[in-house]
């Protein structure tokens, strides 16, 4: 029995049938902090079947014990699950690699003669999946190899699927490219575009809170709503990052993809279903609706960091990093609002904002209610009434914080902000499984509902193309000192709509 198996737990696992997954970027960080971790936390589960293989390719001159040794590395410092020797026995009986280069047919067709000896001695049944964990730039090659090897066409009954880590291009026209080459060689059911935010355990309890509790829907809305921000803050710079962040910026680094993915879930109306073509429908809805600010030198804010401290530590600038140029104008920091004209958020705008080496890592959305009509509570004095707030915590700290006003204790009528909490961790005793771990499980189910399509991509950069366009000729941005929360921009165009961003 698993060990982490309740007997008790009357829910029904969804566990994988026989299958393998291959690994291209074995050797990056997402794989070994991340992925390879996660695969054998589904194993420990006992989500993943005894005929599963994991198979890896890079230019390593490694053997199986190598890579093997790799991933048993990775396991015990990064897994989230505790140690098993009986899982590790079994998953690693069934670890293989290929030593090759992106450009090398005879390592496709070693990967291929790799793949059958694993369907006839494993028995993964002609199922695989291709997780490409590389730079985008080598999705093309890797996917035409693919094809010409074969290892892309599955056998009567079987299935062969990719992943493919975003970023999905860099602007609406190399998005579009690369979609030409991926859907030449696979289905459209068989391509899963990992956003990595989509499988967290709070971006999921969204639909839940919204759909599932008549206490929200009914004032999820402009009547109700003043308006709505959605943050993504980091505390670190760029690290190592910058052969890959300059040139791309946080806008198209994480607002194309991950930002707007939560707007569209939070905008959007009640599903058909939660099956995935109705989820699709909804979110495609929404960001086939959105409006840019008709001035987006007034509705937009960018800018760079500059030295500062971060954790009682002095720190350089963004200009100052390894491998950036002195005139560089990629921004750290995007701002950006967002209206939908629909009967549901007309009135309402959404604010977008990310950015490196502010206060603290934190995500969240957060519903900022309109004001409460009471003149009486409105001219006491000490009185903060009409700042409700439900945020819904993405990371760190999961969880849903509600604030609202209550009396403050004592013989006079003050009011004060208060919030009530509900905490992940407190909530619930079993942990929340981590993102990959529930997006590799439905890549090799099958089960596409978190992972967008070529058609949600494509409205994605439709939305971000004209803003980066636009801060393309306005030069350098921006600096903002490191440890605070962005440039005075952004302040300005919030004040500007008699707003301002909440402190997280």
């Amino acid at each position: 029995m698993n060990p982490l198996r309740d007997p008790r737990d009357r829910r029904l696992p969804r566990i994988a049938g026989s299958c393998g997954l291959v690994m291209f970027g074995v050797t990056g960080d997402l794989a070994r902090k991340k992925l390879m971790p996660a695969v054998y936390d589904l194993a420990n589960r006992g989500l993943l079947p005894p005929a599963f293989a994991l198979t890896g390719f890079a230019r390593r001159e490694w053997g199986r014990e190598d890579f093997a040794q790799v991933v048993y590395e990775s396991v015990r410092e990064h897994a989230r699950t505790p140690w098993s020797d009986e899982t590790w026995r079994q998953l690693s009986e069934g670890i293989r690699f290929v030593q090759g280069t992106f450009d090398d047919p005879e390592a496709f067709a070693e990967l291929r003669r790799t793949v059958e000896d694993l369907d006839e001695r494993r028995g993964t049944g002609g199922n695989h999946a291709f997780y490409l964990s590389i730079p985008p730039s080598a999705f093309p090659q890797v996917v035409t190899q693919l094809r010409d090897s074969g290892l892309s066409d599955p056998k009567d009954g079987t299935w062969r699927r990719v992943v493919i880590e975003k970023p999905f291009g860099h602007d609406l026209e190399s998005a579009e490219r690369l979609d030409e080459v991926v859907s030449s060689v696979f289905p459209p059911d068989s391509v899963f575009r990992i956003d990595h935010y989509l499988g967290k355990e709070t971006v999921q309890n969204l639909l839940a809170i919204r759909f599932a509790n008549q206490l929200f829907e009914p004032i999820w809305n402009s009547q109700y709503i003043d308006h709505v921000q959605i943050t993504m803050a980091e505390d670190i710079g760029i690290g190592s990052r910058a052969g890959y962040f300059d040139g791309i910026g946080t806008a198209r680094d994480v607002i194309q993809n991950h930002l707007l993915q939560l707007f569209a879930l939070t905008a959007m109306e009640e599903p058909a279903s939660f099956e995935a073509a109705d989820l699709r429908a909804e979110k495609e809805k929404v960001l086939r609706l959105t409006e840019l600010p008709e001035d987006l030198g007034l509705g937009t804010a960018r800018g760079q960091y500059a030295a500062g401290w971060r954790g009682g530590e002095q720190v350089g600038g963004f200009l100052e990093e390894d491998g950036i140029s002195e005139d560089s104008t990629t921004e750290t920091y995007a701002a950006i609002r967002l209206d939908v004209p629909n009967r549901r958020w007309n009135g309402t705008p959404f604010y977008l904002r990310a950015g490196k080496r502010l206060g603290r890592r934190v995500t969240e959305i957060a519903l900022v209610f309109k004001k409460a009509p009471s003149p009486y509570f409105q001219h006491i004095q000490g009185s903060d009434v009409g700042t409700n707030a439900l945020v819904i915590r993405v990371q760190p700290d999961e969880g849903v914080t509600l604030r609202f006003g209550s009396k403050v204790p004592g013989s006079q009528m003050e009011v004060r902000d208060v919030t009530m909490d509900f905490a992940y961790g407190n909530a619930f005793t079993e942990s929340s499984p981590e993102a990959y771990e529930r997006l590799i499980l439905d890549v090799l189910l099958g089960d596409p509902p978190l992972f967008p399509r070529q058609e949600e991509v494509a409205l994605s950069w439709q939305i971000l193309d004209p803003i980066t366009t636009y801060w393309s000729s306005q030069g350098q941005p921006e600096q903002y000192r490191s440890g605070t929360w962005g440039p005075t921009s952004a302040d300005e165009m919030m004040a500007r709509d008699g707003r301002a961003w909440r402190r997280p």
